[in-house]
């Protein structure tokens, strides 16, 4: 018998030695443990230090993703959620933090013409203040950090009850 395969991938974007940026980490590490077996059967993680083209293509075509990020753009400790279309072509000035070679709007679109659409999912960030060396995160960031897994579960839950229903609502 062999294993269904994930229908949600969550790329954890940033990484933890830069301060603000690594709050998806910290944020992916409270959510998990409490999701229950059937949730986590359903959902592949990945990490990924920046969010990058090949990262969005290897996406199957059944699947949807989750992109989670620190971004800039937004006050600090602010939470952002859109689908992956909006922030390819409406970013409304949220840039993740963890897009360094390309843009990440560069990114979507480059993904787009390749695969032939975006995989139907969301992005999840939260507004970042500092991201000097050290793994301290800011006072804006920590006190959000209970806010942003809350919207990184309830992504979770709607993606999946989105599949459950055979829809594609958050791809545009």
């Amino acid at each position: 018998m062999s294993a269904r395969p994930p229908e949600l991938r969550i790329l954890v974007c940033g990484t933890a030695e830069r301060g603000d940026d690594g709050a998806a980490l910290a944020a992916i590490s409270n959510v998990l443990p409490g999701l229950p077996d059937e949730v986590r059967g359903r959902i592949e993680v990945r990490r990924c230090e920046m969010l990058d083209v090949t990262d969005l293509l290897d996406v199957h075509d059944r699947e949807s993703c989750i992109v989670i990020d620190t971004v800039v753009g937004v006050e600090p400790g602010e939470i952002v959620t859109m689908t992956l279309d909006d922030l390819a072509r409406h970013p409304a000035g949220v840039a993740p933090r963890s897009s360094h070679a390309l843009s990440v709007d560069d990114a979507l679109l480059i993904a787009e013409a390749v695969r032939g659409s975006l995989p139907p999912g969301l992005f999840v960030g939260i507004g970042g203040k500092w991201f000097g060396y050290g793994r301290r995160l800011s006072r804006a960031v920590k006190g959000s950090l209970p806010a942003y897994a809350a919207a990184i579960r309830r992504s979770i839950d709607d993606v999946l009850a989105a599949s459950d229903r055979g829809a594609a609502p958050y791809q545009d």
